[in-house]
């Protein structure tokens, strides 16, 4: 088996699939330690790679065409001996082909002909595949042949720790308390469930005993967040915009429960362990749910157009795919995880 001793991965975006390209990461790691492993990613996702374990290096990019081009002259000097192309777009696999690697890995079935510039390109044998399993099929053929159940690992320093706790404390949450988080937004709109089911199940939470409701989110995400606080009868603590990308595996991993919408914090908080309820429109569970033995629970609408995949809806019923799911079946599902937690392990 060759010795790769300089190895480039190629995974800008988004923050679901970057974590969906961990397990890889660890393959390549543990089929080659003694490797410098490089992580190509979009500025705005480098501290949640910063914090994935088995990587030397983070080579931020800007999103502009510009932004990409400058970096040819970098990553050609580096002269890495392996490239492995994740993301499967025209973008991604001219800027590996750039390197002038001598083995440039990437999908056989990658769009907008980026297969064109792999040396090796892997087959994809079924379409129905989860992200996970398919980026590990790029491992396998380099040589990364995986250990058994994919691995998620983050290297977490105590300064995030300490960093969440503080954040929490001065919103009025003792460390050690239960808590639970509540993502209320995503980039499609066809993914979100409704603000006012939202606040129906903040409110019973908190009626219930569970802890205070932690809203969280991105800075582009406060109007989602406030349309749902404002519905609601009890108040929440707002975070939205309060954390860095790098401190999302702290914080979940604080929280004893996330409820959310199919979104990169989902896939986060499955990553670290924390019980979840997901709430699934157009999307797919076997492509892109959350992975591994959980706990978490995947609620979605029984409707003949889904998975459909789509931004905009189609349905006669707009989103009844999500609108059909009640705010109640958010809470037998919460009882439920709360009930197998309290089982005797």
């Amino acid at each position: 088996m060759p010795d790769y001793r300089h190895i480039l991965l190629i995974k800008p975006s988004s923050l679901g699939d970057i974590v969906h390209a961990m397990p890889t990461c660890a393959a390549i790691r543990r089929a080659y330690p003694n490797a410098r492993l490089t992580w190509l990613v979009k500025r705005q996702w480098a501290g949640l790679v910063e914090r994935i374990e088995g990587i030397d290096r983070v080579w931020p990019v800007e999103t502009t065409l510009t932004g990409w081009l400058s970096q040819v002259s970098p990553l050609r000097a580096e002269r890495f001996d392996l490239v492995v192309d994740l993301q499967g777009l025209f973008r991604s696999a001219a800027i590996g082909w750039f390197t002038g690697a001598p083995l440039f890995v990437g999908f056989a079935n990658g769009r907008e002909g980026s297969p064109w510039f792999y040396s090796k390109a892997v087959p994809v044998p079924q379409l129905e595949m989860h992200a996970v399993d398919r980026y590990l099929l790029v491992a396998k053929a380099v040589g990364a042949v995986g250990s058994g159940v994919p691995e998620f690992r983050f290297r977490i320093p105590q300064s995030d720790y300490e960093e969440v706790d503080r954040l929490l404390s001065r919103s009025g949450v003792t460390p050690g308390t239960s808590w639970v988080a509540m993502n209320v937004s995503a980039r499609w709109p066809t993914k979100r469930w409704p603000a006012g089911s939202f606040a129906e199940v903040g409110d019973r939470l908190q009626q219930e005993g569970y802890g205070a409701v932690v809203m969280i989110g991105g800075p582009d995400e406060r109007a989602d967040v406030a349309a749902v606080s404002k519905l609601m009868k009890t108040s929440t603590i707002d975070l939205a915009g309060a954390t860095a990308v790098g401190l999302l595996p702290a914080l979940l991993s604080r929280a004893s429960l996330l409820i959310t919408n199919d979104s990169g914090p989902m896939h986060i908080a499955a990553a670290v362990g924390t019980p979840l309820v997901a709430l699934f429109g157009p999307t797919s569970v076997v492509l892109t749910g959350p992975y591994g033995a959980g706990p978490y629970d995947v609620l979605t609408g029984k409707v003949p157009c889904r998975p459909c995949l789509s931004r905009t809806c189609h349905n006669a019923q707009p989103l009844e795919c999500l609108q059909t799911v009640s705010p109640e079946r958010v809470m037998q599902a919460v009882r439920a995880q709360r009930s197998l937690r309290m089982v005797p392990q």
